[in-house]
């Protein structure tokens, strides 16, 4: 049993018992007729078939509800188990690539995790209700065509101006990604909601953006190298292709050409 299939029985079930309850409706308003006529023989038929479909009615309904295969627990343990096989599938079926980071997975550009404590997921730390595969990986694609909440010429601005307020007047010095990281999530809350992957994701966009130039004409070196993977106050990000890039430093300078 899968998640996919639970919900597809769960709507299934749904489904009939909503039909069920119109068949009462209708069943109610041809009785509401009858009495309304005074037609006596009617109004008994009416109310026999009333009862028969209340009968039918309350079976789909109970149906409905006990449709979900998963108890609470089942549903916890599966999303540590086989969650994520399921999903893979559903990406695959969907032609999306799924890569696997330190702490979540990559549907680029963004960056999922489960919580199968919470039974829920976050998508580039957004809470996000739906779990069930074949939607998930459908709202990951929708959001793949979407422009990017950030552009890469407001990220460049964030970097710069956090980059100078930590420069100060050695401008110019080569200085520490992790303490960027740190400037721009000083307000209480905001490494939850903006995490270091998420962090990393963003400098991999703005590298292969191609922009490079501040507002105020400072030109940005981001160094990059494949070679400190795993090292202290560096970020990494996988690449579409499965390419590994890290970065640990950022440096600008100004009236660079």
């Amino acid at each position: 049993m899968t998640f996919e299939s639970g919900f597809e029985d769960a709507e299934r079930a749904a489904s009939v018992a909503t039909k069920s309850a119109s068949t009462l409706v209708s069943a109610l308003k041809q009785l509401q007729k009858a009495a309304a006529d005074g037609e006596l023989g009617t109004v008994h038929k009416a109310a026999e078939r009333v009862a028969a479909v209340v009968k039918s009615v309350l079976q789909e309904v109970e149906n409905a509800v006990t449709a979900w295969p998963f108890s609470m627990d089942a549903e916890e343990r599966y999303l540590r188990e086989s969650y994520v096989d399921e999903l893979l599938e559903a990406a695959r079926a969907e032609g999306v690539t799924v890569q696997q980071l330190d702490d979540g997975y990559l549907l680029h550009p963004s960056v999922l995790r489960v919580l199968p404590s919470e039974r829920t997921v976050t998508i580039d730390r957004t809470r996000v209700p739906v779990i069930r595969p074949s939607r998930l990986i459908r709202k990951l694609k929708a959001i793949q065509s979407a422009k990017p909440k950030i552009g890469p010429e407001q990220f460049l601005e964030l970097l710069h101006r956090a980059y100078r307020l930590l420069a100060e007047k050695q401008y110019g010095k080569t200085i520490s990604l992790a303490a960027i990281y740190e400037a721009i999530t000083l307000m209480p809350g905001s490494s939850v909601s903006y995490g270091q992957t998420e962090f990393a994701r963003d400098l991999f966009l703005l590298d292969r953006s191609g922009v490079t130039r501040a507002k105020a004409g400072a030109k940005l070196s981001l160094p990059a190298s494949t070679g400190t993977k795993g090292a202290k106050g560096t970020f990494s990000f996988v690449s579409p292709d499965g390419e590994r890039v890290t970065y640990y430093g950022i440096q600008f300078l100004e009236g660079q050409e």
